[in-house]
């Protein structure tokens, strides 16, 4: 059987817990997200939003259906959100996007309701399926895109919980990205050049700087389109 905890010592860096005090923690369900980019809801409600005290309590709070990721209520406590996932609390009206920090830690930016219902999705991956284009997105989701110059690294903006396409946000020259991994994690800039693998993009101070390709997720066009700190 599967254990229902892990080592608070072997948590992913990006977990924003101390490391010091109770010996292990809660182990998220198997999910879409990668482990280091996402968290698991009981410990989001209890060491990050510190809304909960302890487990008993988170799951009070989620079995009241007062919380819904990406629009959808969740009751798990093991459940896993990722980066750029929402959340919505209906007690309090309060709207949240996961993000990361410029120290690569797992944060919550708050929004407004109207924007908990757009998400942006990095496109990982695409195929035919019955003679139509379907898109891999980084959060395990497929897509029907119809028809359209799709490429993987362009991302789209989607509508939640329908995950209809908004908006399609193509990895190029001037494209504004944020850094999911790297010395530069945490980070937006425009990008000025891509070469191969790299990337060159242009940080909040005027400055160039060059990262991996695959750390680079497009989030706006000449600025972000959603809230990201």
């Amino acid at each position: 059987m599967a254990k229902n905890h892990m080592a608070r010592l072997a948590a992913p860096k990006t977990w924003p817990i101390k490391r010091r005090g109770s010996t292990f923690v809660t182990k998220q369900n198997a999910g879409p997200h990668n482990l280091a980019m996402s968290i698991p809801l009981n410990i989001l409600l209890k060491e990050v939003m510190m809304i909960a005290k302890n487990t008993r309590e988170a799951k009070k709070l989620l079995a009241s259906n007062e919380v819904a990721i990406d629009c959808r209520q969740r009751k798990d406590i093991r459940f896993p959100v990722g980066i750029f996932d929402t959340l919505q609390f209906s007690n309090t009206n309060e709207c949240f996007r996961v993000s990361l920090s410029k120290k690569g830690k797992i944060i919550l930016a708050r929004i407004k309701k109207e924007e908990s219902s757009l998400k942006p999705a990095k496109i990982t991956g695409k195929s035919m399926v019955s003679g139509k284009l379907q898109l891999n997105l980084y959060d395990g989701k497929n897509i029907s895109a119809g028809s359209g110059s799709y490429n993987v690294g362009d991302t789209l903006l989607i509508s939640l919980p329908e995950q209809k396409i908004v908006k399609h946000l193509k990895l190029g020259k001037k494209s504004t990205i944020f850094l999911t991994g790297g010395k530069h994690i945490g980070e937006t800039g425009a990008i000025e050049d891509i070469v191969q693998d790299k990337i060159i993009y242009r940080d909040s101070s005027g400055n160039l700087v060059e990262t991996s390709k695959k750390y680079a997720f497009v989030v706006g066009d000449e600025k972000p389109l959603v809230t990201l700190e």
